[in-house]
């Protein structure tokens, strides 16, 4: 049976042999549909919030008199807590517990959404965005875990579709709604709905998603601090790392600074009209699972250098002045990008031996990182040279990423479970 690329990561997230006693079998089951929609929407809720802000970042300029640079570093500053907390909450995770941590950090996440209303300058704006980024590992990375742990063989595969694709949804939905919610009742009130909406999902997940069975907790950290020094010196980890970096890099820079763009003389878009654009990010719904066919045939390092090229030619299409040519270019570079992060993340899991867990954890340290860079410094540059300018930066970026594929993976092809 070939693998699900995510499954291959799941399966190997959790390490279920420091205790003796005697446990529940993991389920194998199909999942029932309740818990199925659950899974979906912790995965939604939990990127729900991470781009929302993309869609209205026109008129936050206006409102505070903001700069580009400022504009960009509001969208990091989310990104930023995320890359700082991935590798981390999953260690505190196996010390605690699965569901009371997704929970919990679910209800967290709706604290900071709410303040963000009351936000009176574009630095408490940032600081309560950097504030939902601290949650959002203590959803997906312990999410994967508690997966991992409960469930077995295509039970685990079926979770995990519902997840990502979930996952997807919550990234798209976010820009959508908010944009939407601006032309309705504005962007203060827009985010008291967005953190009743995650308060919901928070008492969802609490009365529907089942307790844990399989969780042993385990405090080893001190194994984990010396794996971790292990992987830093790990072909396979640091290659996968900065591909992820240059991976978000490409995406949050295009995806936040295109709004600016069109926004601009001659497309002049409304809050609405741009939330309308980020439908094309639906296309990892589609591309995600097809990208496993893709892996099986010609491994993850041939399949990434096709998926940056691809991701190149996107971005270079979006110069072009009709409005449904630089839509087609953002559907084309997204295409190229999810092709390339489902391709790394199987690399990572088929060719890392030990401490898979804590390598997925690096690798989104590098992922998210990659992404503050990206809003930062494609601030600066499209404040200077406006979107022409940032294309030639993002293009730059993707060559680089070209080169680590070229020179630092391994060709190996994804092995059969």
């Amino acid at each position: 049976m070939t693998p699900n690329i995510v499954s291959i990561l799941v399966n190997n997230t959790v390490n279920q042999t420091q205790n003796n006693a005697p446990l529940p079998s993991p389920q194998t089951n199909s999942p029932s549909w309740v818990l199925k929609l659950t899974i979906g929407l912790i995965g939604m809720f939990a990127f729900l919030q991470v781009y929302s802000i993309q869609a209205v970042l026109p008129v936050l300029m206006v409102d505070f008199s903001a700069t580009e640079v400022q504009a960009g570093m509001i969208v990091g500053a989310t990104i930023m807590a995320i890359a700082i907390m991935s590798p981390f909450l999953g260690m505190l995770s196996d010390a605690v517990g699965r569901k009371p941590f997704i929970v919990g950090a679910l209800l967290f996440l709706a604290i900071p959404t709410a303040l963000i209303a009351q936000s009176p300058s574009i630095g408490w704006l940032g600081l309560w965005r950097f504030m939902q980024g601290l949650s959002v590992p203590g959803i997906t990375v312990v999410t994967i875990a508690y997966i991992g742990e409960e469930f077995e063989g295509r039970a685990v595969t079926d979770l995990m579709s519902f997840y990502v694709s979930g996952c997807v949804l919550g990234g798209f939905l976010g820009r959508f709604l908010l944009g939407h919610l601006h032309e309705l009742i504005g962007w203060r009130a827009g985010y008291y709905v967005m953190a009743a909406m995650t308060l919901v999902g928070a008492m969802w997940v609490g009365k529907m998603l089942p307790s844990s069975q399989q969780f042993v907790a385990n405090p080893n950290f001190r194994a984990a601090i010396q794996t971790l020094g292990e992987h830093l010196t790990n072909r396979y980890v640091v290659t996968a790392c900065l591909l992820g970096a240059c991976v978000l890099f490409s995406l949050v820079g295009c995806f936040t600074f295109i709004n600016l763009h069109l926004a601009n003389t001659p497309y002049e878009l409304s809050t609405g009209a741009l939330a309308n654009i980020f439908a094309v990010y639906l296309i990892g719904v589609v591309i995600t699972p097809l990208s496993t066919n893709l892996l099986r045939r010609f491994g993850s390092a041939r399949t990434v250098r096709v998926a940056i090229f691809i991701s190149m030619i996107g971005v270079l299409l979006t110069l072009v002045t009709p409005l449904w040519g630089v839509v087609v270019g953002l559907a084309i570079m997204s295409s190229g990008v999810f092709v390339t992060q489902a391709a790394t993340i199987s690399y990572i899991a088929v060719n890392v031996k030990k401490g898979r867990s804590l390598a997925s954890g690096l690798y989104y340290l590098g992922y998210y990182t990659g992404g503050t860079l990206g809003a930062w410094l494609c601030g600066i540059v499209y404040a200077r040279g406006q979107w022409s300018l940032t294309v030639w930066l993002l293009v730059f970026v993707q060559v680089l990423a070209l080169l680590v594929a070229s020179f630092g993976m391994v060709k190996t092809k994804s092995r059969a479970a």
